[in-house]
């Protein structure tokens, strides 16, 4: 079965502030974007989300082991017709929340073929402030979330080809699943997330990337994104970057300050390299 994964983040030393409080070296890729959750600037640059209520034609909830003997849990939309390919999607800090579960259902019915897996890394958890999403992502742990990814992709199956995709806490995972997935991996798309930036690791990326990223972000900044670029060349790795002049998280339609026309044009050459590279 090929498979597509979204996922999230990856490891580059970090200090931050959080109420004033320094937040000190970290080198895991999940800590290290969480930590930005402790920011006040952080926070208050996401603004609160504009409701929403989505009732899938198809999909479901499923649940499958994980290595760390527990459960972990996703969003089901399986192909109309047999396939070998599945995608998993990995969410922002707000969670699994109605937004995602649509953009599933959107993606799944553009690439035909194809099976979602929008994976829960909040274990249940759906915040609806900017405050109690930071207090969630903070709250991941990189095991955890590591564990949840491993389960998913052998609940899809060890012969399918992954792809990753995700946004923002979830764009990061999605390079880190796309490392998880190592020869499976077909194609890796992640929004405005944390890159990674230890060459060493990205030795493991056996896929395209292709990094959505904006002009605007004070988190995952131009200067971040321009050295990313220049680990990927110096691992020889393969990378597309489209730069908008937006705000970090631009693509949410929760989000007040929803770019659609630089999310359109985005989501359009997602759909391209999905095609292209599964």
């Amino acid at each position: 079965m090929k498979m597509i994964l979204l996922t999230v983040m990856t490891c580059f030393p970090l200090f931050a502030r959080a109420q004033g409080v320094k937040l000190c070296c970290y080198n895991d890729a999940a800590a290290q974007f969480s930590a930005f959750a402790l920011e006040r600037n952080f926070i208050r640059a996401h603004d609160q989300p504009t409701p929403f209520t989505f009732s899938a034609e198809n999909g479901a909830f499923v649940t499958f082991r994980t290595p760390d003997d527990s459960v972990g849990r996703a969003f089901e939309l399986r192909s109309p017709v047999p396939t070998d390919k599945v995608v998993l999607m990995i969410h922002e800090w707000w969670g699994l929340n109605d937004y995602i579960q649509r953009e599933a259902e959107r993606l799944q019915r553009e690439l035909g073929d194809v099976t979602f897996l929008a994976l829960d890394l909040y274990d249940g958890r759906i915040a609806s402030t900017p405050e109690e999403a930071g207090k969630l992502m903070a709250e991941v742990k990189t095991e955890r979330a590591t564990a949840i990814i491993k389960g998913a992709i052998e609940y899809a199956g060890r012969k399918t080809r992954f792809g990753t995709i995700g946004w923002c806490f979830g764009g990061g995972w999605s390079l880190q699943t796309a490392l998880l997935g190592g020869k499976q991996t077909a194609a890796c798309v992640m929004y405005y997330g944390m890159p990674e930036f230890e060459s060493e690791r990205l030795k493991n990326l056996k896929a395209p990337v292709l990094g959505i990223f904006a002009k605007q972000d004070n988190w995952i900044t131009p200067e971040k994104v321009k050295e990313f670029e220049k680990v990927m060349k110096q691992a020889k790795k393969k990378l597309t970057v489209r730069m908008y002049d937006a705000v970090h998280a631009f693509a949410n339609p929760s989000n007040p300050n929803f770019n659609r026309k630089a999310a359109a044009d985005a989501h359009k050459h997602v759909v391209e390299f999905f095609r292209r590279h599964l």
